[in-house]
């Protein structure tokens, strides 16, 4: 239920200037103002003179530091952030994380919650910690079910096992096929919070996804930062070369367009997630298999399944041939997908091992096929 944003947003001075306060970040702007800078990120530092509260402001050019007192000089300064009219408020302290979006009209969305420590679930003994907060506005603007927290949180876990601790202050993200773009601004709203200037480029083939993706990045006050364009995969504009691509499920051969394009790019990391392995399955149907795996693509359940692992086992391999270091992993339980594999690469620009290309030129011709990735990078 919307409320007084004056209100919520003295309850925000209250959480700023607690002792308890662990972390906050305002972003994003309301609708029809800019604030005089793009983000601002406050937490209380141990410094030799005492402790202070530092406040990081990013302009859109470079990040600025500053540590203020506690006191009258931590309170002006918070009133001065207050002040600005910034879209999103996150709030976290050692008891409570508050959540604050400024709507259209003016008002505050605010979601609440108790106490940030991980908590046990029944029947297991290892804590439970969302990297994206279930209650993140995103999750009101996009839908948050249960499958897709589940999913978001799968999605950022593999990201983050994908990218350094130490990360460029500017990071250029493009999401290749990205559908209606909720693991988009799951991917935006993560890496901003590692306090990054991020920009994220969303590419789809439907010029109704555009406007409505579009729409969405303004109602999260990130319309700055997450932009889409209408295309495909291999032909959309992208003014810049991407520093992280992500293709998440796109269908078929459109995950062979995005890693080409990646690569193309050069890439420092890549995460896709494949789907629907029809170009593979469609030539192990019209080649007799090798001896003695006949049995493997005699019936069509199990040459197709076949399929899926040769196409991703050859898709990891070409990846390495150009100079990525590539991990297979699980995307997300089984239990919610069956599509849930993730191909995540680094790049190394190491040459092959010896004897990768044999290897993997003796593999397609004893199979006889040509992967589409193949064709592409050629």
């Amino acid at each position: 239920m919307p409320q007084s944003l004056d209100a919520v947003l003295a309850e925000v001075r209250d959480l700023l200037l607690d002792p308890a306060l662990t972390r906050a970040v305002a972003a994003g702007r309301r609708r029809g103002l800019t604030p005089s800078v793009a983000r601002a990120e406050l937490r209380p530092v141990a410094l030799k003179g005492g402790n202070r509260l530092q406040i990081v402001t990013d302009d859109g050019s470079r990040p600025y530091t500053r540590n203020v007192e506690p006191g009258p000089e931590a309170a002006a300064a918070v009133d001065a952030l207050l002040a600005e009219p910034f879209g999103n408020w996150h709030v976290e302290t050692a008891a409570a994380t508050v959540q604050v979006r400024v709507t259209k009209k003016g008002d505050a969305q605010v979601h609440r919650a108790g106490a940030t420590a991980p908590t046990v679930a029944k029947g297991h003994d290892r804590a439970k910690q969302w990297l994206l907060d279930p209650g993140d506005p995103l999750f009101t603007v996009v839908g948050g079910t249960a499958a897709k927290r589940r999913q978001v949180d799968a999605f950022l876990r593999a990201l983050a096992a994908t990218l350094p601790d130490e990360l460029p202050a500017d990071l250029r993200v493009v999401d290749l096929g990205c559908g209606n773009a909720y693991l988009t601004f799951a991917a935006y709203r993560f890496l901003a919070d590692r306090g990054v200037r991020v920009r994220v480029v969303g590419v789809d083939v439907r010029e109704d996804q555009r406007v409505r993706n579009s729409a969405v990045a303004e109602q999260l006050g990130c319309a700055d930062a997450v932009t889409f364009v209408a295309g495909t995969i291999e032909d959309a504009v992208v003014t810049e070369a991407p520093d992280l691509v992500l293709a998440l499920h796109a269908c078929d051969t459109a995950t062979d367009q995005a890693l080409a394009r990646a690569v193309r790019w050069d890439a420092k990391w890549v995460l896709a997630a494949p789907c629907c392995h029809h170009d593979i399955a469609a030539q192990l149907k019209g080649n007799p298999a090798p001896a003695p795996y006949g049995e493997l693509t005699r019936h069509a359940i199990l040459r197709e399944r076949f399929a899926d692992v040769l196409t991703d086992s050859l898709r990891s391999a070409l990846l390495r041939l150009h100079g990525y270091r590539v991990e297979v992993v699980e995307f997300v339980d089984s239990a919610h997908t069956p599509r849930n594999l993730l191909l995540r690469a680094r790049r190394t620009g190491a040459a092959p091992a010896e004897g990768q290309r044999a290897e993997y030129d003796a593999l397609t011709a004893q199979w006889g096929v040509t992967p589409a990735l193949e064709k592409l990078l050629s």
